[in-house]
């Protein structure tokens, strides 16, 4: 009774660290989905604190671009692709779609890399490639 219940417990302990490893993983990919709705529902206060410190002002810029259209993400799946030294790399896929007087214009979200780290304990949107 007492290896089972061992061994009860050293699964319970794997599979939370393999949980705990796997949402961090998803922790990039989740903060530039974050930041994408930010950006088209043009909450700037939410995409500043979604953004590093060295990127702010480029979110806040891209986000003017955006003012006088009418905004919407279609089909949105990000995923982190790898790393580059402390930097996460994202890759989405979808696509912003920008609506000026019935015109449709679609940004195809797959052609950036966003680039992630963590700044504070926070994973945030530190600019594209």
């Amino acid at each position: 009774m007492r290896k089972f219940s061992l061994m009860i417990l050293i699964l319970l302990m794997t599979t939370l660290f393999l949980a705990a490893c796997a949402s961090n993983k998803d922790a990039p990919a989740k903060v530039v989905e974050d930041y994408l709705n930010a950006l088209v529902t043009k909450d700037a206060d939410r995409l500043s604190t979604l953004s590093c410190g060295d990127w702010e002002d480029d979110a806040l810029l891209e986000l003017d671009s955006f003012q006088a259209v009418t905004t919407q993400l279609e089909d949105l799946a990000c995923e982190q692709t790898g790393t580059d030294g402390d930097t996460a790399l994202v890759l989405c896929k979808g696509k912003i779609i920008a609506t000026y007087d019935n015109e449709d214009q679609e940004l195809d979200l797959s052609v950036r890399t966003y680039q992630v780290v963590q700044e504070g304990g926070e994973w945030l949107v530190c600019g594209t490639r």
